[in-house]
């Protein structure tokens, strides 16, 4: 009928380019967090976000690469996350403190579970035989350790950081904690206790020991 009422079809938001990149990013760095980069499809990425797997090879040609692109954003976000909680925390020991911290299981997919966990996977192919993978996983090792540095840096400008420790060597350290975090966590016993303890020491070979209060003697007439 010509007068009757009809309500429009709702149509898709067409995404441009920059946001499809975007939300295969998003979808990706799920599936890789959650899986690993071995276990991981393709097909589940692009069900993520109801596309088709042609989809996410047009806009990142392969597997390999759309890991790679998902690693260097990480990198990126960890280092605009540290900024961030340096002016939230404020001293550099309590943001290494956080940084050390275990993830939660509830803690946001994009957060610090997520960039957790995909180190720790990024760790395990930087000695991979397939070049396509070792090299993003090696070169986002160095910038976090790099970002760790700058952090170990201000805390000894500020002087709360031992003064003697190397920044580079501390970061790599501090790195070597975080990537073994999965083997800790099928191997270790009583991990509940003793995984708070593997950052307590990590932190107390860095982080300088609160001055000895002097004690004031009071002279007594005689």
């Amino acid at each position: 009928m010509r007068g009757a009422d009809k309500t429009p079809l709702a149509r898709r938001t067409r995404l441009t380019a920059g946001q499809r990149r975007e939300s295969i990013l998003d979808a990706a760095t799920e599936v890789f967090a959650a899986a690993g980069y071995r276990a991981a499809k393709v097909s589940d990425v692009a069900a993520r976000i109801g596309v088709t797997e042609p989809v996410i090879f047009q806009n990142f040609g392969s597997k390999a690469a759309l890991y790679t692109a998902v690693l260097d954003r990480m990198v990126s976000r960890i280092r605009a996350e540290l900024e961030e909680l340096t002016e939230q925390h404020g001293s550099a020991p309590e943001l290494l403190a956080h940084v050390l911290s275990p993830p939660h299981p509830g803690s946001r997919s994009h957060g610090h579970r997520s960039h957790h966990v995909l180190f720790a996977n990024a760790a395990t192919l930087a000695a991979d035989p397939d070049p396509d993978l070792v090299e993003p996983a090696r070169r986002a090792a160095r910038a976090l350790a790099g970002h760790l540095a700058d952090l170990l840096r201000s805390g000894q400008a500020e002087g709360s950081l031992r003064p003697e420790a190397d920044p580079e060597a501390a970061a790599w350290l501090l790195l070597s904690v975080m990537s073994a975090r999965p083997l800790r966590a099928v191997a270790m016993p009583h991990r509940d206790r003793l995984e708070p303890s593997v950052a307590e020491l990590a932190l107390q070979a860095l982080v300088l020991p609160p001055p000895t209060p002097t004690v004031r003697k009071e002279r007594h007439e005689a």
